[in-house]
């Protein structure tokens, strides 16, 4: 994976929307106040979040979009440029630094795709606590859980397994990560706050027609091995393998993934 540029969030798109747990949405959806709603989503990248769930909800709806990264921001501007049911904000914000000021008193609802996981234990707190306090409901899309395998398997998948998972818990731009623990985390300070949580899982299946993604994916996995330490020599060959597999279609890449929603009791 390249980082969080536009090209990688397109190729990852409909690899997210296929991977979605309607069920989990379901609840979300359903704890949101009828008639116009106003939502905020956090870390919102090129508005997957809003290419999501905008088509579930048959009420006008308003869209707060927060994100650091002003080229993200641009793209989601002139994909929702004219978004017909309601409102699209796009707001640049340091998330590290100025959750607080975000408006969670003046929304019905919070959501965030493929974020906790790159957050720290502190900021987490802060989130559940802000949540909680305006008493909104939560949708986490997408958190990534530890679980990742490839078809057919290699000898090497589990070391790169291992370094993807320690790397993942490395500082993402809030300090060091939860990575694979943020869902039960997140699942354990909503509960004890009294909210009522519902998970399921959410897991990414690329096989033959996801090239490009497949493609970008192990490249971002072998470059976190060598961040981690894994053997140059190994990674190549392993690579290489995985290359000519993608080639030839006949790679299948499963990575794990949970979907939280946590609603007021």
């Amino acid at each position: 994976m390249s980082g969080f540029s536009a090209d990688w969030l397109r190729l990852r798109e409909p690899v997210d929307l296929a991977a979605r747990n309607g069920q989990v949405e379901d609840v979300f959806l359903a704890a949101l106040p009828g008639g116009a709603v106003r939502l905020m989503d956090l870390a919102s990248g090129a508005g997957s979040t809003v290419a999501a769930l905008s088509g579930r909800l048959a009420v006008s709806q308003d869209w707060l979009l927060t994100d650091n990264d002003p080229a993200l921001l641009a793209v989601s501007r002139q994909r929702f440029s004219q978004f017909g049911k309601g409102a699209v904000e796009c707001r640049q914000v340091d998330l590290s630094a100025a959750l607080a000021s975000l408006p969670f008193a003046g929304v019905d609802g919070v959501t965030t795709s493929a974020f906790l996981d790159l957050v720290t234990r502190p900021f987490l707190e802060q989130l559940v606590a802000l949540v909680t306090e305006a008493r909104l409901p939560f949708l986490a899309s997408l958190t990534y859980d530890g679980r990742a395998s490839c078809r057919p398997a290699d000898p090497f998948d589990e070391d790169i397994r291992l370094a993807m998972n320690a790397h993942q818990k490395t500082d993402k731009g809030f300090g060091a990560a939860l990575g694979p623990d943020a869902a039960d985390a997140a699942r354990a300070l909503f509960e004890a706050a009294g909210y009522k949580v519902v998970s399921g899982r959410s897991d990414w299946h690329a096989g033959s027609g996801a090239e490009a993604f497949q493609r970008e994916l192990v490249s971002g996995w072998v470059s976190a091995g060598s961040e981690m330490g894994l053997d140059p020599e190994r990674l190549t060959l392993w690579l290489d393998r995985r290359m000519e597999q993608i080639s030839e279609g006949e790679l299948m890449i499963e990575v794990g993934h949970l979907d939280i929603a946590a609603i007021p009791a």
